[in-house]
């Protein structure tokens, strides 16, 4: 079912299923549930709050916790804009988001309330999410709570889940796909969402919710499957936000679990295409977008009811992606005989050596995943060549290079890595673990 707010989303089953558990998490030791009728008061009683308040644009430290939930949608039918932060949220993202107030972690929030501005004037609806910043500097996305529900729709509508399902988020809801695909695919379908309690959890978080369904991005699924985490209930997983090693659906699929992967950008509040057979990278275009491409393969995509409303206060930038309601995702694509999606990789990704040969950077990276096992690497560029960046000692060097000859002696000599680059602290990485290629490049050149 399509929903125009949060609030008419959970008064909806407010009032059709009012004693059905929309969240279930953990308080004081113990499994808690809330219902869809006293959630709803709850949002209720604390917008009622919030309405007095002189506040204007609302900066939330998102810890996944029942009170963050409850305060963000709170929040929003109070009519304050709202920006979602993280714990690693800088003055520079809060003062660009005009956040006249703050809400979370105590300390976190007397540290950055210098950085608190004079608020806005014309937020009511907006929420606005920073960009992982793979390729770029993160940028804020406004976003409204129309556009994240046609989003949850969309979703709901390829890959539903019933009233008796427990969705897990274990995603980071500062994070659209953690946010869209953890949070309102669940609430939208009247299915219960348990809220993960964190990094330090991921050992038995499956185990004490018994989820029938889970949304991931690839990296913590790699964890969890590593370590036998995920439990017998399980039943369905969405993975998105990153590119996916074919081991972890085939893993999955040996359990008996369903799998689906999603493709979507924070600028189309989530996801834009979903498999839904049995080849997880061959995708079905979501009921409310339409997706082209360009000559060169570019993704393109119209999304009217899922899309930015643009970058905030960034007129440039928005013009620079976004033209007569079209967005230039920067990724390439191409699709099947069937007329599904699959995803190539991401232009700003593509390395283009000096003879015009291009190195996709994470084929490239995949290719010397088994012979660096466990290792924390990445590839950039340099005057013209493949460089390895990894996080160790000047002293692996000579292993290093011994480790990977065979397979260079498989490459043309001009696509072979030029040097070891070593580094001593592990590489930037944005929340669901994709590697920040462009703040790698940007301190090599610095060097």
């Amino acid at each position: 079912m399509r929903f125009a707010s949060f609030e008419e989303l959970l008064r909806h089953f407010a009032q059709t299923t009012p004693e059905a558990p929309a969240l279930c998490f953990e308080a004081h030791g113990e499994k808690q549930t809330r219902s869809f009728a006293a959630f709803y008061g709850d949002v209720c009683a604390r917008a009622a709050v919030l309405e007095k308040k002189s506040f204007t644009c609302l900066g939330v430290l998102c810890d996944g916790s029942f009170a963050c939930v409850t305060e963000i949608f709170a929040a929003v039918k109070a009519g304050k804009q709202l920006v979602l932060l993280n714990e690693d949220c800088t003055p520079e993202q809060l003062a660009a988001a005009d956040a006249d107030a703050l809400w979370g972690d105590a300390e976190l929030t007397e540290e950055l309330s210098p950085a608190l501005t004079g608020g806005v004037t014309d937020g009511r609806g907006k929420l606005l999410f920073f960009t992982s910043g793979t390729t770029a500097k993160n940028k804020a996305v406004v976003l409204t709570e129309q556009s994240l529900c046609s989003s949850a729709f969309n979703g709901g509508a390829l890959l539903p889940l019933k009233n008796d399902d427990v969705l897990l988020c274990m995603l980071p809801l500062d994070h659209v796909f953690g946010f869209v695909c953890g949070l309102l695919w669940g609430l939208s379908c009247g299915a219960c969402v348990a809220l993960g309690r964190g990094p330090r959890h991921y050992f038995d978080d499956c185990t004490f919710f018994a989820p029938t369904a889970l949304s991931a991005v690839p990296l913590l699924l790699g964890f969890l499957l590593q370590k036998n985490l995920l439990g017998s209930t399980l039943r369905l997983v969405l993975i998105g936000a990153g590119d996916c090693p074919q081991a972890i659906p085939g893993a999955l699929k040996a359990k008996g679990v369903r799998v689906s992967f999603g493709y979507g950008l924070t600028e189309t509040s989530s996801g834009v295409a979903l498999s839904l057979g049995d080849d997880p990278y061959a995708m079905t275009v979501c009921p409310d977008d339409e997706i082209t491409l360009d000559a060169d393969g570019e993704i393109l995509i119209k999304a009217d009811t899922c899309m930015m409303q643009g970058y905030y206060k960034d007129k440039t930038a928005t013009a620079a992606v976004l033209q007569n309601g079209v967005l230039r995702t920067g990724d390439l694509g191409a699709f099947d005989a069937q007329g599904l999606l699959h995803i190539r990789g991401r232009k700003k990704e593509i390395l283009v050596l000096r003879d015009g040969t291009k190195i996709f950077l994470p084929e490239y990276e995949a290719a010397l995943q088994p012979l660096l096992p466990g290792r924390d690497f990445a590839v950039t560029e340099q005057s013209g060549a493949p460089v390895l960046m990894i996080f160790g000692e000047e002293s692996e060097r000579e292993t290093l290079t011994r480790a990977l000859e065979g397979h260079m002696r498989t490459l043309p000599r001009g696509q072979q890595l030029k040097t070891i680059r070593f580094v001593n602290s592990p590489l930037p990485r944005t929340a669901t673990g994709k590697i920040k290629r462009w703040s790698i490049q940007q301190k090599e050149e610095a060097t």
